[in-house]
């Protein structure tokens, strides 16, 4: 063994220390307060500690209608005055009764004065000289709090929309208007609010009945190690049940299809062509017809032609698969520490995912405050131009544009560094997935080569390695990270094409060129089938890496014309194999499904008084399901490198030896006689 792909290790090792680098650049400028708490119209954070907002963890809005929806409300900038409150109105009010009845109502002028700007108390002030300066909002409505932002407290009385049982309010300005006016808003929050109250709900099934689904994904893991352990026994009886399952009703599909066509005869209007009738929208019509059951007998005859004439030609070959599947099963009952190895597949993905996810968040809070002109006249000349909030009172803006103000809009700037934060994140995307198959490629490459011991000892189990999964590892770390780091680089450059063309689709869904949609498509599906094609040779590549020690190159070529030169037996091996793991994926994930929803559903007697009760049962049970199968998926991946590194081997094995002393296959016996040799070589004592 020696170093490989000495170059792209160097490099990959470099971009490393890079990508560690830009999150510690990121985390310097970066700051995670602009995501977790609202700001205010002053680039101020609510609920800050050591600030004077620390007690005010609300966002105001003073006009909440200029805000279209609440989406509005929460990703963009609303064109009002934006405050941190301690708490929301309870109560409808206007600035002008208040200005009204201060003098002998001093207490409301106290109340309403929370909600007007810090250190303002001047209820002698003009009305139209604070409502230009929006020195209080003209109206507050009662309110909640949500997404830690005041929302109009909307609830619906026998049908009708209503804001605390009222469905007018006077605006502040000499009107009345009704409720109706925030319905846009009100649609929007109402859901919010709904799922809000679902999500609850969910987390408290959670809470009450996580140790039932721990038990339930327990059950499928040992339903799932049951399942290999019985492939060695059982793979050739489930695939040939299956075979002459399907044979079967094929056959009677040809049976009832010749009944059909007998019975018909006879029958006005039977003997009519398709042709005759044209197209009819109602299917049963064409049933009606004789030659309707003749074209689906002939059909089906076909298809079971061709199954059996596949079966009699390939029964060798399938009996190879089958074979090689009980060879798997029997391997991994030597080598049992390949099946907890996606654990430690899962922990490195992991780790990548909150780094990259960290160093995202940290990116995209980069910069400093920027202020733009909010103006009421849509005709002012300077709105949405970058302002300074401290000399801005002394410009002209306010005089052109009565009513303007200087407000944050945004976290940006114009250094070097925030002019390339979209470049940082697309950077940062890239490295994340070529982390993320580096670390897929080394779980692959290391249990390749824990099988690949096994099959190539000459004894079996005596001449397998102490530690063969650990030894494995080692050699994959400290000759082949460069092979690795090279395969998992080509293809996280064909995923990042995949998420940019995706992204631009998105762009430019609403677009009215045809021709620039098919051709997104096109890319699309090209590039979706080159992931694929290369996912499928570097599986096989980092097999013969962990076999032979060669460089990515070499392997990727000497594994592709390996498999051409087996081509018939690549595909029935992937069929069969196929469709013995996905048969029992489905019956764990089934299985333990069954038995979750008998068990949430008290209809276990036994049981009946330990069920927790929840809000939802479905939480739990869908939560077993899905985690059951994905455990399943877990260990019979492992199970499926394993065929795959022994089919590699297998072929291999017969291309290089003959079965004579001097050249000895190591394939097991059962393998043997399937090829239809007298006998294996005497093994050596």
């Amino acid at each position: 063994r020696r170093c490989t792909d000495v170059i792209c290790c160097v490099i990959f090792i470099v971009v490393i220390l890079g990508y560690i680098a830009l999150g510690v650049v990121a985390w310097v400028h970066g700051d995670p307060r602009k995501v977790i708490y609202p700001t205010d119209s002053y680039g101020q954070f609510c609920g800050q500690r050591d600030t004077p907002n620390e007690n005010k963890t609300i966002l105001f809005y003073f006009n909440i209608l200029k805000c279209a929806s609440p989406v509005v409300l929460i990703n963009l900038q609303c064109p009002t005055t934006q405050l941190c409150v301690s708490k929301c109105p309870d109560r409808f009010a206007t600035y002008i009764d208040v200005q009204a009845s201060y003098r002998y109502r001093p207490d409301q002028w106290n109340y309403f004065r929370q909600f007007c700007k810090p250190g303002f108390n001047n209820p002698r002030k003009s009305v139209a000289q604070v409502l230009r300066d929006e020195d209080c909002p003209s109206m507050i409505i009662p309110s909640r709090p949500f997404l830690k932002r005041c929302f109009p407290d909307f609830s619906t009385k026998n049908g009708v929309l209503t804001v605390a049982n009222q469905t007018t309010f006077k605006d502040g300005r000499g009107k009345t208007r009704n409720v109706t006016d925030l319905r846009e808003a009100a649609n929007g929050i109402n859901n919010v609010l709904d799922a809000r109250s679902v999500g609850m709900k969910i987390f408290e099934d959670y809470a009450i009945s996580w140790y039932w689904i721990l038990i339930g994904l327990f059950i499928a893991m040992m339903l799932s190690l049951l399942f290999l352990v019985l492939l060695r026994f059982t793979a050739g009886v489930l695939f040939w049940i299956f075979i002459f399952g399907v044979i079967g009703i094929i056959g009677y599909g040809i049976w009832h299809c010749y009944w059909e066509y007998d019975h018909l005869k006879g029958i006005p209007g039977s003997d009519l062509t398709v042709y005759d009738i044209g197209f009819q929208t109602d299917f049963k019509v064409y049933l009606q017809l004789r030659q309707t059951w003749l074209a689906f007998m002939i059909i089906l005859c076909g298809v079971e032609v061709i199954i059996i004439l596949m079966l009699i030609f390939l029964r060798n070959r399938i009996r190879i698969a089958i074979a090689l599947l009980k060879e798997g099963s029997r391997a991994i009952g030597y080598i049992m520490s390949t099946l907890f190895y996606p654990i430690v597949t899962f922990l490195l993905i992991a780790i990548c995912i909150s780094y990259w996810a960290v160093t995202a968040v940290f990116l995209a809070t980069s910069g400093e405050p920027v202020y733009k002109v909010m103006a009421n006249q849509t005709l002012c000349k300077y709105a949405n131009l970058t302002c300074d909030p401290e000399t801005f009172n002394a410009t002209n803006v306010t005089k052109l544009c009565p009513g303007a103000q200087c407000t944050f809009a945004f976290y940006g700037g114009e250094s070097l560094y925030h002019r390339y934060i979209f470049i940082f994140q697309l950077a940062n995307a890239f490295v994340f997935l070529w982390l993320v198959n580096f670390a897929i490629a080394l779980g692959q490459c290391t249990l390749a080569g824990a099988f690949a011991s096994y099959y190539w000892a000459y004894r079996k189990p005596a001449d397998i390695p102490l530690w063969p999964l650990f030894s494995s590892f080692g050699r994959a770390i400290r000759y082949h990270t460069g092979s690795l780091a090279f395969g998992a680089l080509i293809l996280a450059i064909v995923q990042l094409i995949r998420v940019i063309l995706e992204y631009l689709d998105h762009k430019l869904k609403g677009t009215q060129n045809s021709f620039t949609r098919f051709l997104l498509c096109c890319l699309k599906c090209c590039f979706w089938c080159l992931e694929k094609f290369l996912k499928f040779i570097n599986r096989n590549a980092y097999i013969m890496i962990a076999i032979y020690g060669k460089n990515f190159c070499t392997s990727a070529k000497e594994a592709f014309f390996l498999l051409m030169r087996n081509v018939v037996r690549v595909a029935v091996l992937d069929k069969v194999t196929d469709f013995l793991l996905f048969l029992g994926k489905i019956l764990v994930a089934g299985g333990v499904g069954v038995l979750a929803f008998f068990f949430f559903t008290q209809r276990i007697p036994v049981f009946a008084q330990e069920v927790p009760m929840l809000n939802y049962y479905w939480v739990p049970l869908l939560t077993v399901i899905i985690g059951s199968y994905l455990v399943a998926h877990g260990f019979f991946s492992v199970y499926a490198m394993c065929v795959d590194t022994l089919f590699l081997c297998f072929c291999e094995d017969l291309e290089r030896n003959d079965g004579s002393t001097a050249k000895p296959y190591f394939m097991s016996a059962s393998l043997h006689r399937i090829l239809g040799k007298k006998k294996l070589s005497p093994k050596k004592a």
